[in-house]
């Protein structure tokens, strides 16, 4: 049961280890491109080609989907980035429960964004865990982690990409202790819990009033989606321009002030140096040289509006 790529390999790992796979469990295909074109999820792709059934229900709250999902008969449920939240009948169904493979260290970042929000705090190591599901938010007790340095500049998509094979091999390793009946779990402690929640639009907007570090970690942790921005009138009116890489640097000046034509800009203590850049429209990202040259701006120049 997943959606989005960080789920994909974990489902290739399960097809190369043997495992028979009843179904898998996708979001339905939505429109998206310039086409509006209906796309299948990466899941239901991978699925397609190793001739798994799919399927694609909008709930899994109507008795008729229970139904359906008891009858596969399912020794465990693997749930890696589904989308849709589980019922009580559905985390009773399979002989052993519902693992999910979550992209955080439990009880730190329960919830929707783990990878992100750890970035965002500047947190310095990150990890998956294999817990058994139930009905809270990412409660259940966990099996095994593995974890994963968060190093200097690192941003979201680059831990994003490390963790999904550590988690593919992590839940292939806890299927082949199921199997020979030695995995265990631990509760998780009560102390240390803290909420991954969901990305606002409004929080993407950078914040230069803020030190430097917490705003360079901001960027970082936004990147590449949904995308740290600044609206800022670059010769015609309000322009939304994201940023996508920025590091921590010496300076100093008014919070949003360029101070050099490196892409140096000042916050609220210090200053960060903007690395990448996109403005709105314009699919390709170039660095901060790049962007303030075509901008037109210079040091002294406000970045906000």
């Amino acid at each position: 049961m997943g959606t989005p790529d960080f789920a994909v390999p974990t489902l290739a790992r399960l097809a190369a280890d043997g495992h028979a796979i009843a179904a898998v469990y996708t979001r339905a295909p939505a429109k998206s491109g310039r086409g509006l074109a209906f796309r299948r999820s990466p899941v239901h792709a991978l699925a397609e080609t190793l001739g798994a059934p799919v399927l694609t229900p909008a709930t899994l709250k109507d008795p008729g989907a229970a139904e359906t999902f008891r009858a596969h008969g399912a020794d465990v449920a693997v749930v890696v980035a589904y989308g849709l939240l589980l019922p009580q009948a559905i985390l009773d169904a399979p002989r052993h429960g519902c693992l999910n493979l979550h992209g955080s260290l439990l009880p730190r970042w329960r919830g929707a964004a783990p990878i992100q929000r750890a970035v965002m705090v500047g947190d310095h190591e990150s990890g998956v865990g294999v817990m058994k599901m139930e009905a809270g938010l990412d409660t259940g007790p966990v099996a095994m982690e593995a974890r994963l340095p968060i190093r200097p500049g690192m941003t979201a998509g680059e831990l994003h990409d490390a963790l999904m094979p550590l988690g593919a091999d992590l839940m292939g390793r806890a299927l082949a202790e199921l199997a020979a009946g030695r995995l265990g779990f631990t509760p998780q402690p009560e102390t240390g819990v803290v909420y991954a929640h969901k990305i606002t639009n409004e929080e993407a907007r950078i914040d230069w009033a803020r030190p430097a570090a917490a705003v360079a970690n901001h960027i970082n942790g936004l990147s590449p989606f949904p995308g740290a921005f600044v609206e800022a009138d670059l010769g015609k009116g309000p322009e939304r321009v994201k940023v996508l890489r920025a590091e921590n640097a010496e300076g100093a000046g008014a919070p949003g002030t360029l101070l050099s034509a490196d892409g140096l800009v000042a916050c609220g203590a210090g200053a960060v140096r903007l690395l990448e850049l996109r403005r709105a429209g314009r699919g390709g990202t170039v660095s901060g040289a790049e962007f303030l040259r075509g901008a037109r701006l210079e040091p002294g120049a406000r970045l906000s509006l």
